[in-house]
């Protein structure tokens, strides 16, 4: 199977999954359900999405600010304004075909700034490492201000609501499925890549060596408090959107912070899923807020406005980056010469 191929299977796979997650997650709402969404939507406060847009784009200036960190070391001076666009064109490019927008974004700025595409490539590669390992801190954070969000999940996802009278699977027999999962897929992989145990010890070591790395880049960077701080000013910024989303509507307004961890947990996974966020973003939402008693219709409702909202501004900003990115360098050029 050439390459090509196997990348339209994968999206088409991915794009199918999303459309399924939309199908899944509207096809047993009753019509309270539906009533209360139109009530939500008819009542929603659209006018706090615009502190939302504003947050979203500032989010995407400070990653252009903090991919220019990582490439300076490499002896080059990109634009912020050439980073910034290219950075919002990847995230468009990202909409239609998964990772498409980190290898575009890389070109567009090895076009305009003359740095090699490879070199821009490595930083990429630092750069979503680095953000792995701030999901994952978000992960521990949400289960360590909420202990009993893990209870809350096997109840919600592991206890049958048509049989009350059913107990509560053991907590531990979750991570036993995720384990059993884990190995099933590592079973499959080996035998249709015809992989040995040694070929899965070097992949593992290969993914460990990469974390290491990506720390240890941090502690080798000339401005690693910056970096450290601009990080943490992205993903503040991710939570604070989550928060501001649940004034929106007034059946979320009594929502905070720690909610809005968990909104952010979920809907990084959501976004990772499939092309967009789309179907799994609003799916994952609703399945993490009903933790908290909000109705099926609602937390629906509430997951749409937020992946909505997310996926406006890339695709504004994006649309207009893409026009603008050759208009701003011939004007660049023009005043160079």
């Amino acid at each position: 199977m050439n390459k090509r191929l196997r990348t339209i299977l994968k999206y088409c796979f991915f794009l199918g999954a999303g459309i399924f997650l939309v199908w899944w997650s509207i096809k047993d709402l009753s019509d309270i359900d539906k009533s209360h969404i139109r009530s939500a939507l008819k009542t929603a406060r659209y006018w706090l999405l615009l502190p939302v847009f504003i947050l979203l784009l500032l989010s995407h200036i400070i990653r252009a600010l903090r991919w220019r960190l990582l490439i300076e070391p490499l002896g080059y001076s990109p634009s912020k304004t050439n980073l910034y666009f290219a950075v919002l064109i990847g995230y468009l490019a990202n909409q239609a075909v998964p990772r498409l927008g980190e290898v575009l974004k890389c070109t567009v700025i090895s076009r305009y700034e003359k740095i090699p595409t490879d070199k821009l490539i490595g930083t990429i590669i630092l750069e979503r490492i680095i953000d792995a390992i701030t999901l994952l801190f978000v992960f521990a954070i949400t289960l360590l201000i909420q202990p009993h969000l893990y209870t809350s999940i096997i109840e919600t996802f592991f206890t049958s609501p048509d049989n009350p009278e059913k107990k509560q699977i053991a907590g531990w027999i979750f991570p036993l499925i995720l384990i059993g999962v884990i190995f099933f897929i590592v079973a499959i992989w080996m035998i249709v890549k015809k992989k040995s145990i040694v070929d899965l010890k070097n992949l593992l070591k290969k993914i460990g060596t990469s974390i290491l790395q990506g720390i240890l880049a941090i502690k080798h960077l000339k401005k690693r408090r910056q970096f450290i701080i601009l990080t943490l000013l992205i993903w503040t910024i991710y939570l604070m959107g989550g928060y501001i989303g649940f004034l929106a509507l007034q059946e979320t307004q009594h929502y905070g912070i720690r909610e809005a961890f968990t909104v952010l947990s979920a809907g990084s996974i959501g976004m990772i899923a499939t092309p967009g966020g789309i179907g799994a973003y609003a799916y994952l939402i609703q399945q993490t807020m009903q933790l908290y008693g909000l109705n099926s219709g609602i937390a629906l409702a509430f997951g749409w406005i937020l992946w909505l909202a997310q996926t406006a501004v890339i695709l504004f900003g994006g649309l207009i980056s893409f026009v603008s990115i050759p208009i701003y360098n011939k004007k660049r050029n023009f005043a160079k010469s």
